[in-house]
């Protein structure tokens, strides 16, 4: 065992102390009233796809983030896949997104018979590079007669989705400012950052389109679920059109007037969101003070470092992120060994996308060096909240 090992798992202990039980990555906090509001809608029956507290969890996801517009959905994926369709992306389109993300987000440009069009991050937010991006679009596309064109492909490119890894914002503004000077949608895959925030700003509310999860595993939860954020009315509509199958209003008749999906959130999953998010400002300071310590105990160790958030941005710190100075995936593998050997649940990042098998014959940028470091470099260490009273 080599002394960076060492040296992490040293500071690791020393944030969140030696334990018996197993901490996971980020497990659920029901502290609140959960309890209360699950059982109002198991006392009154309202369970299922309507009812009171999936509108009040629409209200408060607006309330809370700025959004003009909320609509609750089954899970983050569902609201994902209804953003590119409110976005216009058709079959056989290109779809910019990062090679390092989760699998979900190249899936639901899948469904759509869309084709993900894969390209590189920056090293300073772990989320799409505008610079290398704008230099890569100069080079591969061209307007033509049917839009944005990619010239090797001759495919329409219609859409950017950037992501907020780890809840990090990514550099919001050169990003708007290329997809509008190229014409491209842009959707937000803000699964991870609830609560973070870009010059004051919150993510979700820059783009087009924006889609939100509330996992098991995320900052707050409603079991499963998730929300599509927009500020244009004529999207939210469409949104909660599609995902309630696409029935015309009427008071008996069941009169659908296109192909619509069944993506709503029930009731009862709506209450926990609902005092889910009266606890989220609480989350963050925990989740932010949790960081710092992190911080604060690898300052000394040589070789690994923590991914702190950049000068224009506020993180919820969703998961907290080391990286190895040097690409090691032999290091990288002995120092998870040992974490999880010793109860921290600890992850590496995402497998990049262009290399699964649904996804190689993808168009990808020629040079992902970037992602393809942080595949051999990156550890997720616990990040609850409720660690930071463990602790204590």
């Amino acid at each position: 065992m080599n002394e960076i090992t060492i040296n992490v798992l040293n500071a690791v202990t020393k944030v969140l102390g030696e334990t018996d039980s197993y901490l996971p990555l980020h497990e659920p906090e029901f502290s609140g009233n959960e309890w209360k509001y699950v059982k109002d809608c198991i006392d009154t029956g309202w369970v299922s796809s309507v009812g009171s507290y999936v509108d009040r969890f629409e209200h408060d996801l607006q309330d809370y983030t700025g959004a003009n517009y909320a609509v609750a959905t089954m899970n983050g994926t569902a609201a994902l896949h209804l953003a590119l369709i409110l976005a216009g992306v058709k079959p056989g389109h290109e779809v910019i997104m990062p090679t390092l993300g989760f699998v979900a987000t190249a899936n639901t440009i899948a469904y759509c018979h869309a084709i993900p069009h894969f390209v590189d991050i920056s090293e300073d937010t772990l989320g799409l590079d505008p610079v290398k991006l704008d230099e890569y679009l100069s080079e591969i596309a061209e307007f033509t007669n049917k839009g944005l064109t990619n010239k090797k492909t001759g495919n329409i490119i219609r859409a950017i989705i950037c992501m907020h890894t780890f809840g990090h914002p990514v550099d919001l503004d050169p990003l708007m400012e290329i997809c509008k000077r190229w014409n491209l949608m842009l959707v937000e895959d803000a699964a991870e950052s609830l609560g973070s925030t870009y010059n004051g700003k919150h993510c979700g509310t820059f783009g087009h389109i924006a889609a939100i999860s509330f996992n098991g595993n995320k900052t707050v939860t409603t079991g499963g679920g998730g929300a599509l954020l927009t500020n244009d009315k004529r999207f939210a509509e469409r949104a909660k059109h599609l995902s309630t199958t696409a029935k015309v209003t009427h008071p008996w008749l069941y009169i659908h007037d296109e192909v619509g999906f069944n993506y709503r959130m029930p009731n009862i999953n709506a209450a926990l969101g609902c005092a889910q998010i009266e606890s989220l400002d609480k989350f963050i300071i925990e989740k932010r003070q949790l960081a710092g310590n992190y911080i604060k105990a690898f300052e000394k160790v040589d070789g690994v470092s923590v991914f702190t958030e950049t000068e224009y941005a506020k993180s919820n710190y969703w998961l907290n992120t080391i990286i190895l100075e040097s690409p090691d995936v032999g290091m990288r593998d002995k120092i998870l060994e040992l974490l999880n050997s010793k109860n921290y649940m600890s992850r590496p990042v995402w497998s990049l996308l262009h290399a699964l098998k649904p996804y190689q014959n993808m168009p990808y940028m020629d040079n992902l060096d970037i992602a393809e470091r942080m595949e051999k470099t990156l550890i997720n260490l616990p990040s609850s909240p409720k660690l930071m009273r463990i602790a204590a």
